[in-house]
């Protein structure tokens, strides 16, 4: 019902005249979305007409009115994040639906499965696919660009994703993904990790507080896609096998999802908040680290410890779990396989991830160095994992989803954000990070000429970007990345509304390390 309503919705408004009272028609080769400065023009003239400032109101009415097309972007946008939520559902539908469609098939064919044959039911992989929180946005797109090609033509939706949206990041999260979750790199991870997990004898608490403390810092250099890879893979390996409980689980997620939106603030090239707005706005190296990256080694300590102590007890029993385990293992089951890895090889995977970082703003680059790092992996598949594509695939559908999406919300995101003082703007890029990309959200700000040299106003648009980019799972860009390799330990699927109360105080302690230090 929910979805036949929004494609009633969506018609309806394409149906719209373009035409207002005070509003001049579109001007021929303008494409869809209209640029700021546009409205801008049309709301001057409105001004001098009504000679008085307009309200936030007013304005977002002109842009409405002048494109009825963004109504339809934001209600389709608002959807999907709707969707998100009901994923879960999907899930859960879709399973029912394949045991009723197998339990039909062994009644109506005995023998059916012996030999492993079951015929895929349509209905049942549909639900699934819906059911993909990753797949959720892409999804959505379908009913965007028929709405936009029956309203202005398919030359403007090919153009709009051919030149206004950049998939940069998605294609590069892709790549970075796939060779952070590599054997080499995860080996040298764990061993790099290891020397501060033995200050509490690589207990599995002390490897607990070392991923969640020490790898996020690693998105500062390696990008933040990689170090929640590193990170997400190791809690898969070394913790949630130990099956932790609800609380503890969606606890760690939380806090990862956290502590990896600031954890690239130590350098102004990795975080894309900071990352997306630094050339425009002056901000280098020693800018970020001493008006950011400090005051986040801060919160993510505190954040790190304070769970530690809430889930002390929990924490201790896996220690236990863990030690019997090891003792009832077969003796020399266990044995690091990656330490088998020859250096050579180790060290090659780390070039090809340093390449691929500096030349991340060149897709056709790190490409081909792509190409030739698949060809080596096959090369000294001895040496290797298999290499899996399904989930860093999937994490950059999703990304390029949501970056068309966010892209058709600058509109009334703007205005919003343009009206608000330096405290409540803070407040504002947190809450609107929790439903679309934090980069986006100071991307945005970074296109109002009021931002370009109010210094205290871009503080505090960066800051509550970053303080709420654990929030939901759209919030921040590597979010997918992590939640793709961790979900298979949550059997119903990461709950958004599980994991915005495990992220929610973290985040308040990262804001109030941004905002009182």
């Amino acid at each position: 019902m929910f979805r036949w309503l929004t494609f009633c919705v969506v018609f309806a408004f394409a149906a719209l005249p373009a035409g207002g009272e005070h509003i001049v028609p579109r001007p021929p080769g303008v494409e869809f979305p209209i640029p700021l400065e546009i409205y801008q023009k049309c709301e001057n003239q409105l001004m001098r007409e009504l000679n008085r400032p307009l309200t936030l109101r007013e304005i977002l009415r002109v842009r409405v009115t002048y494109a009825p097309m963004n109504a339809v972007a934001t209600v389709l946008f608002f959807g999907a994040i709707a969707h998100t939520f009901l994923a879960p559902k999907f899930l859960r539908l879709s399973q029912r639906l394949k045991e009723r469609h197998e339990f039909r098939l062994s009644v109506s064919v005995p023998g059916t499965g012996n030999t492993g044959e079951i015929p895929v039911s349509f209905l049942a992989t549909l639900c699934h696919f819906f059911g993909e929180i990753e797949a959720i946005f892409g999804i959505w797109i379908i009913p965007v660009a028929v709405a936009i090609t029956l309203r202005y033509g398919w030359d403007d939706f090919c153009f709009y994703v051919s030149h206004r949206v950049s998939y940069v990041e998605a294609m590069f999260v892709v790549v970075i993904m796939t060779m952070a979750a590599s054997k080499p790199i995860l080996a040298f991870a764990e061993r790099i990790l290891g020397f501060a997990a033995r200050i509490g004898r690589a207990s599995t608490s002390a490897w607990w507080i070392t991923i969640l403390s020490v790898a996020p810092l690693l998105g500062s250099f390696i990008t933040e896609p990689a170090a929640i890879t590193i990170a997400a893979m190791l809690l898969a390996r070394k913790f949630y096998p130990l099956s932790p409980s609800t609380a503890l689980s969606y606890g760690t997620i939380g806090l990862l999802f956290a502590n990896v939106s600031v954890g690239g603030t130590l350098t102004h090239f990795a975080a894309p908040p900071i990352l997306i707005v630094a050339d425009k706005w002056h901000w280098n190296l020693a800018f970020v680290f001493t008006h950011f990256g400090w005051r986040a080694l801060v919160g993510i300590g505190i954040n790190t410890l304070l769970y530690a102590c809430v889930f002390r007890r929990e924490l201790l029993l896996l220690n236990t779990k863990a030690e019997a385990l090891r003792r009832d293992a077969p003796k020399g089951a266990g044995t690091a396989a990656e330490a088998e890895v020859p250096f050579w090889i180790t060290l090659v995977h780390i070039l090809f991830i340093a390449w691929s970082v500096a030349n991340l703003h060149s897709p056709q680059t790190f490409w081909y160095t792509f190409l030739i790092f698949l060809a080596f992996v096959q090369a000294t598949a001895h040496f290797q994992y298999r290499v899996s594509l399904r989930e860093p695939i999937f994490v950059g559908f999703f990304l390029a989803g949501l970056v068309t999406h966010g892209g058709l919300q600058e509109w009334w995101i703007a205005p919003v954000l343009e009206r608000m003082s330096s405290l409540w703007l803070f407040f504002g890029s947190m809450a609107l990070s929790t439903f679309n990309d934090n980069a986006a959200i100071t991307y945005l700000t970074s296109l109002v000429p009021e931002f370009s040299s109010n210094h205290a106003l871009q503080y505090a648009i960066a800051a509550g970007a970053l303080s709420g980019g654990g929030l939901t799972v759209i919030a921040n860009a590597p979010n997918p990345a992590g939640q793709s390799i961790l979900q298979r330990f949550f059997p119903r699927g990461v709950s958004p509304l599980g994991l915005l109360a495990a992220a929610l105080p973290p985040t308040v302690i990262l804001g109030l390390a941004f905002l009182l230090l």
